[in-house]
């Protein structure tokens, strides 16, 4: 059974609601590789066992390390896996993500997830633009990069699109390109700077996928959070609400955070990543976590506290 239902991306592939985030597979800062390759590979290999059918990855992952690891470890793939990946950052010598959004650089950075997961066509490929403030946004402009990715889809190397870190402006105007079957936004239970476009991508039928679904591991509870910006790690009355509601539903904070997101809008599918066996299965079991009126309520205004 597929994890947390399916989502018909453009009205035409199903992929599940909850899957699976790449990021964590590499080394330390994304780079190189893991510490333990064999618990990756297992890691991904029981993702699918569980019923994981959407993969989200990026050959900046490592670079390289992530998709290497996925062809090993699933390749010949699954008739029902979906695999989305990034485009338009690449790598540089002290490990930061670069904007590299050109469509040479583009069509280069295509070619080698095709070659690395060994594919014909990717399922669906996200322009990695930055708009959340992650990234700089590369000086090519917004529409010359979508249009060589629309491009890449027309010769048959791309069945579908999506953008990553954008406004709903750069949304709309990437739609009068070509079809936007997904976004890609940070959005979690501490964070809802990217509500107006979760709500742009209902009213398109667009599927809303966050990334560090789980506050890149700070929902987790034991972490060291000391040397974080102001803001960024869960306040005191955050954990305490958290904690009450996890308590009362028999779950973890991930999980509790999990199902928050699947329950948020029929548009949203979570990608939580991890390299740990353990903690992969504790967020597959969100999947059939369902959360009482009172308990959304008091999660809905968690990032106000």
């Amino acid at each position: 059974m597929t994890l947390g239902g399916t989502f018909q991306l453009a009205g035409e592939l199903p992929v599940g609601r909850l899957g699976y985030g790449a990021m964590q597979l590499p080394g330390p800062q994304v780079w190189g590789p893991p510490a333990d390759p064999g618990t990756a590979l297992a890691v991904l290999r029981r993702a699918v066992e569980l019923g994981v059918t959407h993969l989200d990855t990026s050959d900046a992952y490592g670079p390289h390390v992530a998709n290497d690891l996925i062809r090993q470890a699933l390749h010949p793939y699954p008739d029902d896996l979906v695999i989305a990946t990034k485009v338009g950052v690449v790598r540089d010598e002290w490990r930061s993500f670069e904007a590299a959004a050109e469509p040479d650089a583009l069509r280069e950075q295509v070619e080698e997830n095709l070659a690395r997961l060994g594919l014909a066509r990717l399922d669906l490929v996200y322009l990695r633009v930055g708009g959340d403030g992650l990234l700089f946004p590369a000086e090519t402009p917004f529409a010359e990069s979508f249009g060589a990715l629309a491009d890449l889809r027309r010769r048959g190397l791309i069945r579908h699109l999506g953008l990553s870190g954008v406004s709903v402006e750069q949304l709309k105007e990437a739609a009068e390109i070509a079809p936007v079957a997904a976004v890609q936004n940070r959005y979690h239970l501490l964070d809802r700077g990217s509500e107006d476009v979760l709500r742009a991508c209902e009213e398109r039928g667009v599927a809303f996928v966050p990334y560090f679904p789980l506050s890149a591991g700070l929902l987790r509870p034991g972490l060291d959070t000391s040397q974080l910006p102001p803001g960024m790690a869960p306040t005191a009355g955050q954990e305490r609400v958290l904690d009450e509601v996890a308590a009362r539903n028999g779950a973890t904070r991930a999980q509790v955070a999990l199902a928050w997101l699947l329950g948020r809008s029929p548009v949203v599918l979570a990608i939580p990543g991890t390299g740990s066996p353990a903690h992969l299965e504790e967020n597959a079991a969100a999947a059939g976590l369902t959360l009482p009126a009172d308990d959304r309520a008091a999660l809905d205004a968690l990032h106000t506290l």
